[in-house]
């Protein structure tokens, strides 16, 4: 039996099913027999206790695991949900249920929010299950640990459950909800587990069943026979072998370059950056600084991180993308004001202009780190979608002190109006997430709409030839940063499309590395066209993935 999903990377897992723990059934509504003020304090403690070991997990984990644990942390610390709860409490119920409906009441709120949000919403699911089990003082949920290695199956997976896998027993992960962009799928790429989200037939599997994982295929094969097992065990021999194989920079087979270079949450990860080889930093997130504060970070504090991150690529290319935060990530000193819709509101620069201040400070802190190091400084700006929003951040940067300034591209107009939009800036940097999920109307977050979710779309996939045509018209540098750029076949799609480089998750540079080593720039741009000559991203992927195998 085949069960189909997004596949996340390109690599294999063959092993026995293990279901993860059915969740807490929903805590009776009956009266407490301890009082409103008792409940209150178990509903504080159990709530504080849940925080301290959130963040200490991020800790422990660290890198984008550490960034998402600690947003989970201040959730469960949100004054909000602990005035709601105190409110409930007041009614007779019990601390359990009144932390089961507040939590619930939240979810329904964010989930209809859309975008960042409703993937907070999600994570709320998994915040109040570990606050009941502390309250009814069971174990928190969790990964299941059996003494072998397993496929786990979830219908989702917490990023707390995520962050800490134990390696050595979990081969790959199997969700029915969640999409590319989820949580779980972000952190796989980043532990290089092979993973299949949204794959919904997956439900009704059992434990100890035997699959076959694998994510370039997009596909779980249940009970496989002798021949897909042995080819599963050679694509996996071949996997292990292209990354053992000696570092070198990203190229195609006649000699083009392709400079492969690493998404990066903190500073944490450079070491293991450049241990996978990376010729730089193709996106910095600088929101790790900011979301876990109450107030704006100095100038001379965000100075100390970015000449950290800068002193760790010495002579090489790093590019900083600015804060990308506003509505859909409510920071108090920024924008936490209520939205219809965040996804399409004040978010990225569009938040930033309207609080120059903190924009002005992010340029002079990048500027000072600069000025201390000798790493090629490249800085964008997120969310731009018109020309002259690009011509106001370009402008400003050059001002402050940034030599070279340019956007992301991951709104349809700026793609549309890329030519005019590149004369202005001085390098582009396309946002694949963003950009399938505008293009595309779906939700990048929600699994209904996950089939819709593909940068191998051919919508998707005009919009950055669109890009690429106009980089080399005007003859700006056009990068990749999305995570379409850790998908090795569809790299060389992107490169064949006009990239000049692709940045990713370090887990996936090898791969990408290799894959691309077996193709000309000819074949590339061959590729690119046969993937733009389809109806939907299923098509366009099996297009390129035929003519590959008749060329082999």
């Amino acid at each position: 039996m085949k069960i189909t999903g997004t596949g996340i990377g390109t690599r294999i897992a063959i092993g026995p099913i293990v279901r993860m723990p059915d969740p807490l059934p929903d805590p009776p509504s009956g009266p407490s027999s301890l009082g409103a003020d008792a409940e209150l304090a178990r509903a504080e403690h159990s709530l504080s206790a849940v925080a301290e070991e959130l963040t200490e997990r991020g800790a422990q984990a660290g890198g984008q695991a550490q960034e998402v644990l600690l947003a989970q942390a201040q959730m469960a610390a949100d004054p909000a949900l602990g005035s709601d709860i105190e409110k409930r409490l007041q009614t007779g119920i019990t601390a359990e249920r009144a932390v089961f409906e507040a939590f619930a009441a939240f979810r329904e709120l964010l989930a209809g929010m859309g975008g960042y949000m409703a993937e907070r919403a999600t994570d709320l699911d998994d915040i109040s299950q570990r606050v009941r089990a502390h309250l009814q003082e069971l174990p928190p949920p969790g990964v299941p640990s059996p003494d072998f290695p397993f496929v786990l199956l979830a219908t989702d997976l917490a990023p707390a459950d995520t962050a800490l896998l134990d390696l050595d027993k979990v081969l790959g992960l199997v969700t029915v909800e969640g999409g590319p962009t989820s949580h779980t799928a972000i952190l796989a790429r980043e532990k290089a587990i092979p993973a299949l989200v949204g794959a919904r037939d997956a439900a009704q599997l059992r434990d100890g069943q035997r699959v076959i994982l694998d994510a370039a295929r997009d596909a779980l094969i249940v009970g496989p026979h002798e021949a897909q097992l042995l080819d599963a065990e050679q694509r996996i021999a071949a996997a292990a072998r292209r990354i053992t194989a000696a570092l070198s920079h990203g190229a195609l087979a006649d000699g083009t370059p392709v400079p492969l270079l690493a998404n990066l949450g903190s500073p944490e990860g450079i070491a293991k950056a450049v241990e996978q080889g990376a010729e730089g930093v193709g996106l910095f997130r600088t929101e790790f600084m900011f979301l876990d504060a109450t107030r704006a970070p100095s100038v001379a504090e965000q100075q100390e991180q970015y000449r950290t991150l800068l002193a760790g690529f010495p002579g090489k290319k790093v590019v900083v993308r600015l804060l990308d935060a506003g509505a859909d990530k409510p920071l108090s000193f920024l924008n936490d004001a209520p939205e219809e819709n965040p996804a399409l509101g004040v978010r990225g620069l569009r938040a930033l202009r309207a609080h120059e201040n903190v924009l002005r400070d992010q340029l002079t802190a990048l500027a000072a780190a600069d000025a201390e190091t000798d790493a090629d400084l490249w800085v964008m700006a997120p969310m731009v979608a018109t020309v002259e929003e690009t011509a106001y951040f370009t402008g400003l940067a050059h001002e402050m002190g940034i030599k070279t300034a340019g956007v992301m591209i991951e709104v349809p107009s700026a793609a549309l109006l890329a030519r005019r939009v590149l004369r202005v800036a001085d390098f582009g940097s396309i946002g694949t997430n963003d950009l399938t999920q505008y293009a595309m109307a779906a939700d990048r977050l929600l699994g209904a709409v996950s089939h819709l979710q593909s940068p191998w779309h051919p919508a998707v996939l005009k919009l950055v030839s669109m890009v690429g045509k106009a980089g080399q018209t005007v003859g700006k540098p056009i990068g990749i940063c999305g995570e379409a750029a850790a998908d090795p076949l569809l790299a060389v799609v992107l490169v064949g499309l006009g990239a000049t480089s692709l940045s990713m998750s370090p887990s996936a540079l090898a791969e990408v590395r290799a894959e691309l080593a077996n193709h000309t720039l000819a074949g590339a741009q061959t590729l690119a066209r046969l993937a733009l000559d389809t109806s939907d991203a299923d098509e366009a992927k099996a297009a390129v993935r035929s003519a590959i195998s008749h060329t082999q």
